[in-house]
């Protein structure tokens, strides 16, 4: 009788089917995961500027020059967010954070803050959104 080793060509294939699965299940909660870390960099980094947009007010009682360079509360930047002010008034503005699609990251992730420390955020649809907090899972979970 003849003695063999080695695999046969159907238990390769099972083996292949069983890491297919697997990959299939682990691949799309990786990519949350990896999603979720990127966007701290955008509570972090807007957080960090409410409080420069703030030592501004107390200096000039006005945020209307506020986001300029060369003042305490420069537009931010970031890695994976491209930040920008508005409605700059004496009394207002909105810091905003928008994902950059060239690191990886939708572009439909975004994240505002006020002078009130208002916050809300949108994102792709399965992510949601919320005009009270910012998002930190899928499903608009704050």
């Amino acid at each position: 009788m003849r003695s063999t080793t080695g695999f046969s060509l159907v238990e390769l294939m099972v083996a292949v089917l069983i890491v297919s699965i697997l990959a299939a299940l682990a691949l799309p909660a990786y990519r949350d995961y990896v999603t979720r870390g990127k966007l701290t960099e955008a509570y972090t980094v807007l957080s960090a500027q409410r409080v420069k947009m703030e030592q501004y007010y107390q200096d000039l009682r006005d945020y209307s020059n506020a986001c300029q360079t060369g003042t305490v509360a420069p537009v931010p930047t970031g890695t994976y967010f491209v930040y920008a002010c508005s409605n700059l008034s004496p009394t207002t503005y909105t810091v905003t954070a928008t994902g950059n699609p060239a690191q990886g990251l939708s572009d439909q992730f975004v994240f505002t803050i006020d002078q009130s420390n208002n916050k809300a955020s949108s994102g792709p649809t399965d992510w949601g959104g919320s005009p009270s907090c910012w998002i930190r899972a899928k499903g608009g979970q704050c």
